[in-house]
């Protein structure tokens, strides 16, 4: 190509991209002595109306002042350097950004794992709270406007839609201003966006079905839509990202704007919940509601057998005391278990005997052997009469997407949480259920989102891995005749 000059200064290397809207070069700034090198967008108007002109010109002068604020505040915004006007058209130089587009990171090293993916979310998120907070939707956000840049592999968000949008000034009948164009790419905008009303959270659309593109390697318009909710089925083709995962990405890609994040910092708390997940304690849990209570646990105490009537109350108050940070002991204070004449366990009770009718505290110092504290499930055995599964606390069955189960993770296991375990499998893909009482349970787990009907959910969402969970998990129920939801 022929070497040019532009505005006397900016000597074009090469042409980097081309247009509806112009040109885009790689240039040298021949007023610095580094000679560094810099992006020259050349940019022409749709009309060549001397009126739409002035418009035009006043509206590029005033989104050129928007991207110098933020890219001078952001290191992850290319620096505005200059703006000018020369021969109808309209030039902004901005800073090269040396780099690799995630269109061709894809191309050359193959598909982001989850953890990539991640990393590339918390370092975008901020980017985008940023620019929001200045009133602003990026609208192209898209694998080539992302560039990873080489000297520290942070991700670069360019080309803002707002400077093009600008060239597509018109007046309308009223004698406004407005602009006859709708930015964005097909695939990666929302439908608010397409009907020219983008939101904040149009730009989190956008950033989910970038990364869906990283994960899968298909483009967003080679994907399908569900037909009754109009989401994007996408799942099938990223078996190795976790269901935690998939949920957060299902959010930020909702058809309609008030099922996804709000913003970009609720996503990105989301998200840092999942890298730094709280350290889980016991939790209060609750009785559900059952067709058939199992016998209740007692706490083994050591004492002379003694006859006792079969009609007090089993009710059992346990305290724990540790101090100094080391396992020492505890106090237990509980009332007199109903024991039958039939028992040969051992207790140690207080000198005096006490009738079967009067509370009496039992008070024991048990020897505790240190051992590695594990981390507490839902399925904890306890020797207290506490039901292993409560409706309102989190449910934390995501293993079952991970590794195989086993007779040992479902022994001692009631029918209620049997069929929680195996719908769990069918929940994390956001299937809806017929039961009621099921649906409820799930409703009330805040990774949860609803997305498909029972006679629609795709059993091709679920892995081979899953697949067989669900079935050990169903066998096994059979065998045992264990079913709580009919």
């Amino acid at each position: 190509m022929t070497i040019q000059l532009l505005n006397d200064r900016y000597q074009v290397i090469c042409t980097l991209g081309a247009g509806g809207f112009g040109e885009t070069y790689l240039a040298e700034d021949t007023y610095m002595p580094s000679k560094r090198r810099c992006v020259v967008k050349q940019l022409r108007p749709i009309h060549n109306n001397p009126q739409i002109y002035q418009l035009v010109q006043d509206r590029f002068q005033r989104e050129a002042a928007i991207l110098e604020e933020l890219g001078g505040a952001n290191d992850q915004i290319p620096a505005l350097y200059a703006y000018f006007s020369s021969g109808g058209q309209f030039y902004l130089v901005q800073e090269w950004v040396e780099g690799d587009t995630l269109t061709g990171k894809v191309q050359k090293q193959g598909l982001f794992s989850e953890g990539a993916v991640q990393e590339l979310f918390m370092n975008l998120l901020p980017v985008l709270d940023y620019i929001h907070s200045k009133h602003i939707v990026h609208r192209d956000i898209k694998p080539d406007n992302i560039i990873v840049r080489h000297r520290d592999a942070k991700p670069v968000l360019i080309d803002f839609g707002a400077v093009r949008e600008s060239m597509g000034t018109v007046v309308n009948s009223q004698g406004n201003p407005t602009s006859s164009i709708v930015i964005g790419t097909p695939g990666y905008m929302p439908s608010e966006q397409a009907a020219g009303r983008p939101v904040y959270s149009s730009d989190l659309y956008s950033l989910g079905m970038t990364v869906i593109y990283l994960l899968t390697g298909k483009q967003a318009q080679q994907l399908e839509t569900d037909s009754q909710t109009g989401e994007i089925v996408w799942r099938q083709y990223a078996s190795h990202v976790s269901p935690i995962m998939a949920k957060v990405i299902d959010r930020a890609i909702a058809y309609h704007p008030r099922d996804r994040y709000p913003t970009a910092r609720a996503m990105l708390d989301s998200l840092q919940s999942i890298a730094n997940p709280i350290p889980p304690t016991q939790p209060l849990l609750t009785q559900p509601t059952v067709v058939s209570a199992p016998p209740p646990q007692t706490v083994p105490v050591k004492a002379q057998p003694s006859p006792q009537s079969s009609h007090s109350q089993n009710n059992i108050l346990m305290g724990s005391l540790i101090a100094g940070g080391l396992i020492g002991a505890s106090v237990i204070i509980s009332q007199v278990l109903p024991k039958s004449s039939q028992s040969t366990a051992d207790k140690t009770v207080l000198p005096s005997e006490t009738p079967s009718n009067v509370t009496s505290p039992v008070i024991e110092t048990p020897t505790f052997t240190p051992t590695t504290p594990s981390v507490p499930t839902q399925s904890a055995s306890s020797t207290t009469s506490i039901p292993p599964v409560d409706t309102t606390t989190l449910n934390n069955y995501f293993w079952l997407s991970q590794r195989l189960v086993t007779d040992a993770d479902l022994d001692g296991k009631s029918g209620f949480e049997l069929d929680i375990m195996r719908n769990s499998i069918f929940a994390s893909h956001g299937r809806r259920f017929d039961n009621t009482e099921l649906q409820s349970y799930f409703n009330n787990q805040p990774w949860y989102r609803a997305t498909y009907l029972p006679k629609t959910f795709p059993p091709k969402l679920l892995s081979k891995l899953e697949q067989q969970n669900v079935e050990y998990i169903s066998k096994y129920q059979v065998s045992t005749g264990l079913r709580y939801f009919k």
